[in-house]
């Protein structure tokens, strides 16, 4: 199988790295606005080639890989339409799905039943190909959204191409996946970064920052990752998100006033619901 993958970041270059180790693909070519991540990817010996644009990339690949930001890929969409094989799969790893199959159904027209959209839940704080490992998506959860016009068998071979990297599938609607990972997700990526951007912002930054210990930076770790990338995502996102916001702020206010009125019962009661509620959360695989 050749593949054309879009976007070689953390993504991209992981899901290149699995399908080169479980033998998945007999070629893969890579396309990216960066051009020195192609080349890295082919020193890596995670791509076969690097293209010099994403229609060179997809003219003769079996699939289509969409590793960029989800602000990204309508204009990326509209590109590679004419340039797709009649029989091609084409897949995302987008964090939000129904911006991003809207952009696809629109660009892609008839193709449009082809379209495959996915998200695996793995990631790290740490972006770019050079981070990218075959093990990524061991044990994580692929999310596939798809439509009413999906084909069958396109959904099964990316289901089954998934599986073949070690992760679980689940299917849901895309405003359901978008409406759930707006909290698990998304919300928590908007809090890491608030808060050191809130401590950034103070003259007294860097003593506050050279005294934080390891809770501030298990909780903050996800303030490394790529900006760009979580800034797509809020806003692709952004009604979903900002109902999940506004539920923080209210809980954040009931705090605020069980501070001010020195109530210890209330402050307990609410820290010991999240207590007993995080122990119940199973360990998994890498964060999203």
């Amino acid at each position: 199988m050749k593949v054309a993958i879009l976007g070689c970041g953390l993504m991209g270059g992981s899901l290149a790295a699995a399908l080169r180790r479980r033998k998945q693909a007999s070629h893969i070519v890579g396309y990216d606005l960066d051009v020195d991540a192609c080349r890295r990817g082919v020193e890596l010996g995670l791509l076969d080639a690097g293209a010099t644009s994403a229609v060179q990339a997809v003219r003769d690949a079996d699939l289509v890989v969409l590793g960029t930001p989800v602000g990204a890929m309508p204009d990326l969409l509209a590109q590679i339409a004419g340039a797709v094989q009649p029989a091609a799969i084409v897949t995302d790893l987008g964090s939000t799905k129904a911006s991003v199959m809207a952009a696809a159904r629109q660009a892609l027209g008839p193709a449009f039943e082809r379209f495959v959209a996915a998200h695996p839940i793995a990631g790290g704080e740490r972006p770019g190909l050079e981070h990218a490992h075959g093990d990524l998506f061991e044990g994580c959860t692929v999310v596939t959204t798809p439509d009413a016009q999906t084909r069958l068998d396109a959904l099964e071979r990316i289901e089954a191409l998934w599986r073949s990297c070690g992760a679980r599938i689940e299917r849901l609607p895309a405003d359901e996946h978008d409406r759930i990972l707006a909290s698990v997700s998304h919300l928590p990526h908007v809090l890491a970064f608030a808060l050191v951007a809130q401590i950034a912002g103070q003259p007294d930054a860097r003593r506050k920052l050279a005294l934080a210990g390891a809770g501030f930076r298990d909780f903050t770790r996800i303030a490394a990752s790529s900006s760009a990338m979580w800034r797509d995502i809020a806003l692709a996102n952004r009604a979903a998100l900002g109902h999940e916001l506004r539920g923080f702020v209210a809980v954040l206010h009931e705090i605020e006033q069980a501070l001010e009125a020195g109530d210890g019962q209330g402050l307990e009661a609410l820290f010991e619901l999240a207590s007993r509620t995080r122990r119940q959360i199973p360990e998994a695989g890498h964060d999203e």
